[in-house]
């Protein structure tokens, strides 16, 4: 890209939502599957984003915050998975019982938090996620979670569809490769949210009421 549509591009897509009044933390896919090696799903970045997330989830349960988890699960038939198994067929483990289904230990969900189980890549595709933001009067979303190029980019978009201040911490989601990864936080800053650092994040759940 030369230098005059690099300008011309960073002037039309670099707005920025900000922080709501009341927001919510999404965890998605935050399993065993991703963080286990010799997973086929293995992603070590993920690992990372994990621990990193720790800090956040804290910060966000002291203040009250509501903490909603996903988790990729299918009937052992795999229909309820569709198109999507079919073309990633890894994915039919991804059942009930299957230890690389469950969420990690790092993270594990506190009884106040709410798991919800879906099928598809975004998180409110197909779930009661939007209805539950919204009856909770949340406004903001602070998304992290797993693979930024799948999981995390097509619910930041739905997010954003769906009326809600969109924010994604760096540090806090994961991919397999660098690429994809910077590749579609490049995408979701410019068009579906704010991708933002930790210590934004912590700031602003800090100096919640």
């Amino acid at each position: 890209m030369n230098e005059s549509l690099q300008q011309n591009y960073k002037g039309v897509f670099d707005g920025r939502l900000g922080f709501g009044k009341k927001p919510a933390v999404l965890v998605v896919d935050f399993i065993r599957a991703y963080t286990t090696p010799g997973s086929p799903l293995f992603a070590g970045p993920v690992c990372d984003a994990v621990m990193q997330t720790v800090e956040v989830l804290a910060a966000a349960r002291a203040k009250g915050v509501l903490v909603v988890y996903t988790q990729v699960l299918y009937n052992p038939n795999g229909l309820d998975g569709g198109i999507f198994v079919q073309k990633v067929p890894v994915l039919r483990r991804m059942v009930a019982g299957e230890p690389l289904a469950e969420i990690v230990p790092e993270l594990a969900p506190h009884p106040q938090d709410v798991v919800i189980v879906k099928q598809y890549a975004s998180a409110f595709f197909g779930t009661s996620l939007a209805s539950l933001l919204t009856a909770q009067g949340v406004d903001t979303v602070i998304l992290t979670g797993c693979s930024t190029s799948g999981c995390v980019r097509a619910t930041a978009v739905d997010g954003m569809q769906y009326g809600f201040r969109v924010m994604v911490p760096r540090e806090c989601v994961g991919d397999r490769r660098p690429e994809p990864h910077e590749a579609n936080l490049f995408d979701i800053n410019s068009k579906y949210g704010d991708v933002v650092s930790k210590e934004e994040v912590l700031t602003y759940l800090a100096g919640l009421p």
